[in-house]
């Protein structure tokens, strides 16, 4: 039994910090390499040691639950409550994922890593854009992004952090990540040009005043049914094209002039 008790204890403490789940990372990842130019991609899959953006776009969900890569735990969101913007609100001191993705990007810029810390940046990049672009890792401190928040979904009982990471996409497409690219990815150039832009700051802040509108529309044992998903269907599909478009942005930056 006292074997058993560190093991009862970090369970009970454990808060996932998932975004999109599976399938929404991998459509994110996916829509990023279709939008890459053929030389980026080329050097995108070298440094991931033959490997595509999809293959790692959700390594860093278990990898952060690992000692080696422990110290991301916190990177994965940044907490805003009520009445606060990501500026005013109090820094998470083992860092956010804004600082996050704003270091990792200013590593790979450098052009000074080793192919090994490439690999891993990379990876770690490729993860943390599709995380900033879900609504609660920008949610209220004060109930951990949803997490302390249930409601029922088709009369079962949910986080509304987990609603939103995984049981909402499902429930708004049974696509498989190709389909999602498919189906997305079809704007003008110039409409891709628009929603690319940004920095990590912004999306941060678009990912925190959609969050308040969830807050809104779903306080604590709601009830959710169809006509939720019809109403942020929209906001799942332009938040996972917005965060693929923006992943390959900033690829191309990094990569392109190589």
């Amino acid at each position: 039994m006292k074997r058993l008790l560190p093991v009862i204890c970090a369970l009970m403490f454990y808060v996932p910090a998932w975004g999109w789940g599976q399938k929404g990372h991998d459509a994110i990842a996916y829509i990023a390499e279709c939008n890459l130019t053929p030389e980026t991609y080329a050097k995108v899959v070298k440094a991931l040691g033959n490997h595509s953006l999809v293959y790692y776009a959700n390594w860093l969900d278990n990898a952060s639950y690992t000692p080696e890569y422990g110290y991301t735990r916190t990177w994965h969101y940044a907490n805003v409550d009520k009445g606060y913007t990501y500026e005013t609100m109090k820094k998470n001191e083992r860092g956010d994922v804004v600082t996050a993705i704003n270091d990792v990007v200013s590593k790979l810029r450098s052009g000074t890593l080793s192919p090994e810390q490439e690999n891993v940046n990379l990876r770690i990049l490729i993860h943390l854009v599709g995380d900033i672009h879900a609504p609660l890792h920008a949610g209220h401190l004060s109930d951990l992004g949803g997490n302390k928040i249930m409601v029922k979904y088709f009369n079962r009982d949910y986080k509304l952090h987990s609603l939103w990471d995984t049981a909402l996409v499902e429930a708004a497409h049974k696509w498989s990540y190709t389909e999602w690219q498919k189906q997305l990815d079809i704007v003008s150039p110039e409409e891709k040009s628009q929603m690319s832009q940004g920095v990590p700051e912004d999306w941060l802040e678009e990912s925190r005043d959609i969050a308040a509108d969830i807050y809104i529309n779903t306080p604590p044992k709601s009830k959710v049914a169809y006509s939720y998903i019809a109403h942020y269907t929209p906001v799942i599909e332009k938040r996972i094209l917005s965060a693929g478009l923006r992943l390959a942005r900033l690829l191309e930056e990094i990569y392109g002039g190589r």
